[in-house]
């Protein structure tokens, strides 16, 4: 059986390598604040329990989504597809206006007032649970409020540091 190269050192280079093998899916998490929409690409988002109905996603602490969404203490989730990989870029990118124009992309919102996009593949909103410190992340917890399945394109896919889809 080969293990590949078992001797290779541990840095942050390596690391993203290493990890950038695991293909996820991709979403884009959001939150209102005040009057704010705030929203964050993620592809560490995952269910966690069926009893209760829990997910978690991960989001960088320097990351003033962080903190607004520590604030709220709700969320949203927009799994998206193949098609929606431009908004996927647009909400990656830090450091962009704070008023940034969801509305580029047909959206409704949950229950408790959080941005779900249209064209999303699936759709949750989420009450927050627990955060869990984890070096320069926090795990966010959060019990499901809300469920929706808008669209069923293909998904977009996030593998070795390139976009790309199942279908």
């Amino acid at each position: 059986m080969h293990h590949g190269s078992l001797s290779r050192p541990v840095d942050q280079r390596t690391y993203r390598k290493v990890v950038g093998k695991f293909a996820t899916g991709v979403a884009v998490v959001t939150t209102r604040l005040g009057e704010v929409d705030h929203a964050m690409t993620v592809n560490s988002f995952t269910s966690v329990s069926l009893e209760p109905l829990l997910v978690l996603f991960c989001a960088e602490t320097a990351a003033r989504f962080h903190a607004a969404v520590l604030e709220t203490g709700v969320w949203g989730v927009s799994v998206l597809p193949a098609s929606m990989e431009d908004a996927s870029r647009f909400f990656a990118h830090r450091g962009r206006p704070l008023d940034a124009p969801l509305s580029r992309w047909p959206h409704h919102r949950s229950p408790a007032g959080m941005v779900l996009f249209d064209g999303a593949i699936a759709t949750l909103e989420a009450k927050t649970t627990a955060v869990h410190p984890a070096g320069d992340h926090s795990i966010i917890v959060g019990e499901v409020t809300h469920l929706g399945t808008p669209s069923d394109s293909a998904p977009l896919l996030y593998h070795n540091g390139r976009y790309g889809t199942s279908r």
